[in-house]
């Protein structure tokens, strides 16, 4: 195992755990994170977003595999299972990520999963009628930038 494998199987160990402060780590300081619902955090957003998460994950494991690497990018495949916070629905979210490398540490990470399948798991209903819309997909980013700002202000992240 090389060390960006190390680097992904560092984070996702302590994602396991709930260990945002060592997942923060892995980060570089100037990072980019992207998936279909956070989109394009930079730096301390990123780091508070997997605090936020990870504080607030419920009924929650993690598995990993597939992770490749070489000295500037990376690959690796998650699965999230978890109850959804606002509407207490098992989530089971199947994850590929992305990474890019700068100075051994993640500078990039971009994660990609399908959005409809999640709201329908997520919402329920409204996620099976909805979740494929535009209308749906700015309703779930709005709030969840939302919570993540307040976070932000509430944790002293600048």
């Amino acid at each position: 195992m090389n060390t960006q494998e190390q680097v992904i199987t560092k984070f996702y160990s302590a994602f396991q755990q709930k260990d945002w402060k060592t997942m923060q780590r892995c980060y570089h300081d100037e990072v980019t994170f992207s998936d279909p619902v956070f989109q394009n955090l930079k730096g301390k957003e990123a780091k508070a977003m997997w605090h936020m998460l990870a504080l607030n994950a419920k009924d929650f494991s993690l598995e990993f595999n597939s992770i490749k690497a070489s000295e500037t990018a990376g690959a690796a495949h998650w699965e999230a299972i978890y109850s959804f916070s606002r509407t207490g629905r098992k989530v089971v979210n199947k994850i590929d990520a992305s990474f890019e490398f700068k100075e051994g540490l993640i500078i990039k990470h971009i994660d990609r999963f399908d959005f409809w399948k999640w709201t329908r798991m997520a919402l329920g209903f409204s996620g099976i009628l909805l979740g494929w819309s535009g209308f749906m997909k700015d309703k779930v980013k709005e709030t969840a930038m939302t919570g993540l700002r307040r976070f932000i202000e509430a944790n002293g992240y600048k």
